[in-house]
């Protein structure tokens, strides 16, 4: 592709930023200003006209779903093969890093990586092992996890002092954990990035040789940074400083990661001589979304300006709806919904509604039931994190590393193989004791008498079955699934749901090398969901970003729901929770609903409610405001112009009817709309399934 084609579908602004190329650029890229294009064209312009080979471009993106798509659409601009390019996550940038270099730090390379449900288990076991209470391991998590963000090691931590909100009980945790982590050959997402930065930092040499292989640095959602991943980028770019992140400052709703907005705001500062461009064409949402979001975000002090415009025009206004209780507020979305789609104006994959906490959706999802509508909530257990799947992947784990002490902790009696859990407690003393991996604990105890003959026994076989997994030469990841799930007795305990879930891993695992499918798998997150299907998505606001629907409704716009009461204190956190509604805003294509009410039960209590203090920066002119709805015909979406046709007879409908196609046959009618010329109706066709229809159109015959 030359490099006029590739500039071909490009604004000037997103022209402008392409090619610029020497020298620390910041690009701040208001929301569907089409950052993703300028990402993908400015990494196809650096090969195409500079000349540069496509693996020394250094890409971050913060998902997997997002470097997914990156890949793709970089692939379709130069047509070459880049799977060896270094386009990936933060996390999965600093483990292709570690794979290669982690002797160094004095771990093995086929280090095992722990998620959140990995790293919580090990916690708890800490825990209780200390006697502490089991229950505060996600707050000690958060803590470990927020301390390695800010490259704060246990040894650092330990000479701090008073320091880092020093905690003698919380010091002695974090000294155990990582030493259970490095001695079951492990790290967790933290350690990925915060390992990276202090082997760069105390080896010179390596350092050197990764800014020798990356000419050029690409930083997606900059806005996203904490400290440990702005040192890294830092570090990479001290010695060419031919750096370009991009991003916005609006977008920025991470803080309880550990993401700082400063790192974008003081990128000018930190890179002298930097450019500053901005990308302000909306290609995403009509104008009176885009007034109202910005009227919202302006009320922002620290940020910088932007005014995005669309070239769609100003279409529907934007529904602000007041209801008497939050039960209300739900049935009446979920009528709103079905009353679209059996219009035929959308499709329900077109639909979503968000929410500021997990609690919220429960009213939502019983409406939704009772309307008869298909949803999915995203952000629940994802596929990756069900029980069945942890367990399989567990064996691989252990499999490829033998002192993996969670994985063998998950898995050593599941299928059940009588081994108690006071055995499970004398192996752990005795590992302690030995300074080694569970796994080689249990070889030793079985040349000794620790253990009656039936436990031995018992050991054994679980001992063998995990070596001849580690012996085995399977050609791909699948195979070694296949064999897991057949081998270790797993499969004949599995009720068929979950079995089907294990045969759909398989399947996705087919041709991949283990350890790279291990890798996947490990450093999945419950922002790579994968969205399609048509159902109405429901997810809090943290998880819509990088998303976008023509119809969005935003829930719960109550003061202590949206923004957060614990954010009701700070300027920060209410500056956050104004970004946060900002980017639910900006989600939506078409239509934005707006709601609240007066009463909702929030952790067992019923409470009165005040409007969200947001709602009060968006001008009246450009919404319709709706309160105290008692009745969802008080008001209806902006008609959809049809072309008219001629009147045909038509007979009136009613749910269980049986009616006659010329087509498909007989079938029941499911559910009816309207009255008159405007009946709708979704008949269930044995042939072929739900179908909607518009009655005067059909030729449907009563049977």
């Amino acid at each position: 592709m030359s490099k006029d084609v590739l500039m071909r579908d490009l604004n000037p602004q997103q022209r402008e930023a392409i090619v610029c190329t020497e020298g620390p650029l910041l690009i701040l890229a208001g929301a569907g200003s089409g950052k993703t294009k300028v990402i993908a064209h400015k990494f196809s312009y650096l090969v195409k006209a500079k000349r540069l080979s496509p693996d020394s471009i250094f890409t971050v993106t913060f998902t997997n779903k997002a470097s997914d798509e990156m890949k793709e659409r970089i692939y379709s601009l130069l047509e070459k093969d880049i799977n060896t390019s270094w386009i990936g996550t933060f996390h999965s940038q600093c483990n292709r890093i570690l794979r290669r270099e982690i002797k160094i730090p004095g771990y093995n390379n086929n280090f095992s990586i722990y998620d959140e449900g990995d790293q919580y288990s090990l916690v708890r076991h800490i825990l209780k092992e200390f006697k502490i209470h089991e229950a505060l391991y996600k707050g000690v998590a958060t803590r470990i996890s927020s301390l390695k963000s800010s490259l704060t090691g246990p040894e650092e931590f330990l000479s701090s002092g008073d320091g880092f909100g020093f905690d003698e009980k919380l010091a002695k945790v974090y000294v155990r954990y990582q030493d259970e982590l490095k001695r079951s050959n492990a790290l967790d997402f933290d350690d990925l990035i915060m390992l990276t930065v202090k082997l760069f930092e105390k080896n010179p040499r390596i350092l050197e040789k990764y800014q020798n292989m990356f000419s050029y640095i690409l930083v997606d959602d900059f806005q996203d940074t904490n400290y440990v991943q702005y040192c890294f980028l830092k570090l990479l770019t001290s010695a060419h400083k031919r750096i370009c992140v991009i991003g916005d400052d609006d977008q920025s709703i991470y803080r309880f990661k550990g993401a700082n907005v400063n790192n974008i705001l003081s990128f000018e500062n930190d890179f002298p001589g930097a450019k500053l461009m901005e990308l302000e064409q909306n290609y995403r949402s009509t104008q009176s979304i885009l007034t109202v979001s910005g009227a919202v975000i302006s009320q922002n002090s620290e940020r910088k300006h932007k005014k995005l415009w669309t070239d769609k025009g100003w279409g529907e206004k934007v529904y602000c709806c007041w209801f008497h209780t939050y039960e209300e507020e739900a049935k009446y979305i979920a009528k709103i919904i079905k009353e679209l789609y059996l219009k035929g104006r959308y499709d329900y994959k077109d639909f979503a509604i968000f929410y500021r906490i997990n609690l919220q959706s429960r009213a939502l999802e019983d409406a939704l039931r009772e309307e008869g509508l298909p949803y999915r909530v995203l952000g629940n257990v994802s596929f990756y994190q069900s029980k069945e799947i942890k367990d399989v992947v567990a064996y691989l784990r252990l499999s490829l590393n033998h002192g993996d002490n969670v994985s063998l902790r998950r898995i050593i009696n599941c299928p059940p193989r009588g081994i108690s859990a006071a055995t499970l407690s004398r192996i752990e003393h005795e590992a302690k004791k030995r300074s080694i991996s569970l796994f080689d604990t249990i070889k030793a105890t079985l040349r000794s008498d620790s253990f009656s003959s039936t436990v031995k026994d018992r050991l054994t076989e679980f001992v063998k079955l995990i070596e001849d997994f580690s012996a085995t030469k399977y050609r791909s990841a699948a195979e070694m699934l296949k064999g897991v799930f057949e081998k270790s007795g797993y499969s004949e305990t599995q009720d068929k749901e979950r079995a089907r879930n294990v045969e759909e891993l398989i399947s996705s695992a087919e041709g991949k090398e283990i350890k790279d499918f291990l890798d996947r798998v490990s450093l999945f997150t419950s922002m790579d969901e994968i969205t399609g299907g048509d159902y109405i998505s429901l997810m809090t606001l943290h998880s819509a970003k990088g998303l976008e629907f023509p119809v969005v409704f935003i829930t719960g716009l109550e003061e202590g729901v949206l923004p957060y009461y614990k954010a009701l204190e700070g300027k920060d956190e209410i500056a956050e929770e104004r970004r946060l509604f900002y980017v639910g805003m900006t989600r939506a294509k078409d239509v934005l609903w707006l709601t609240g009410a007066s009463k909702r039960r929030l952790y067992t209590k019923l409470q009165d409610q005040e409007p969200s203090r947001f709602l009060r920066d968006i001008p009246r002119n450009c919404c319709q405001w709706i309160e105290n709805i008692t009745d969802y015909q008080k008001i209806k979406p902006a008609p959809v112009k049809r072309k008219v046709e001629p009147k045909r007879p038509f007979a009136l409908y009613t749910s269980g009817c049986r009616v006659k196609h010329p087509i498909w046959g007989i079938g029941v009618v499911h559910d009816c709309f309207g009255d008159g010329d405007d009946q709708k109706v979704t008949v269930n066709f044995p042939s072929i399934g739900l179908k909607r229809l518009a009655v005067k159109f059909a030729n449907l015959e009563k049977m």
